[in-house]
């Protein structure tokens, strides 16, 4: 069987989910009390993705506190995607994301020099005092080299899977295409990269 080993970065200002959201996907839970991460959560998480293939994927949950961010690059090194994440009730959340994603494709990259896969999520769209709407978010996230974005809940369990679904996909297909770029033409005869899925639209929970 083969076993993938993918480092997935969780970012994004303080105090818009990320730490719930990881746990909802790692162990199926929602927390209501709120716990700041100081420095670096890690979790880890096991996906069979087939008969013959899963993937193992390290969780890291940055703190986002403005104090933790000068250590970012040591948190960074090795990671092949990025979840960037907002609360759509909170504009300077979703406005820290541009130095979210500029921080992240200084300091993270992939061997050939590219930026590694990230999604933009939008989480507690459970909520009624949205103030960011889904045009902007759209807007932002096809001028920043987001993969796609989608709105979350993670209270009410909406597309958290689904979107490390989509960002492990795009992950795979990338590693793939690295890979039997290493290869050379001559050695990747009947290779068949995995096709790239450069889709920016949205899934709604609401």
């Amino acid at each position: 069987m083969t076993e993938h080993l993918l480092k997935i970065l969780i970012v994004g200002n303080g105090n818009v989910g990320k730490s719930s959201f990881v746990h909802r996907y790692v162990n199926g839970q929602f927390s209501k009390t709120y716990k700041m991460t100081v420095g670096v959560d890690f979790s880890v998480k096991l996906l069979h993705l087939s008969d013959k293939e899963k993937v193992r994927l390290q969780l890291w949950d940055v703190a986002g506190q403005e104090r933790f961010i000068s250590m970012t690059r040591i948190y960074y090194k090795g990671a092949m995607g990025c979840v960037i994440m907002f609360d759509v009730t909170s504009s300077s959340s979703f406005l820290s994301c541009r130095h979210w994603k500029q921080d992240l494709d200084n300091k993270a990259m992939l061997p050939n020099g590219d930026s590694i896969p990230c999604i933009l999520v939008a989480n507690k769209c459970d909520l009624s005092q949205r103030v960011v709407s889904a045009d902007s978010i759209d807007r932002f996230s096809k001028a920043n080299g987001f993969v796609t974005w989608m709105e979350t809940s993670v209270k009410e369990n909406k597309n958290v899977g689904e979107a490390m679904r989509r960002l492990v996909e795009e992950i795979l297909s990338v590693k793939a295409s690295l890979d039997s770029a290493q290869l050379g033409p001559q050695d990747s005869v009947g290779l068949q990269p995995e096709s790239e899925h450069s889709s920016s639209r949205a899934a709604s929970c609401c």
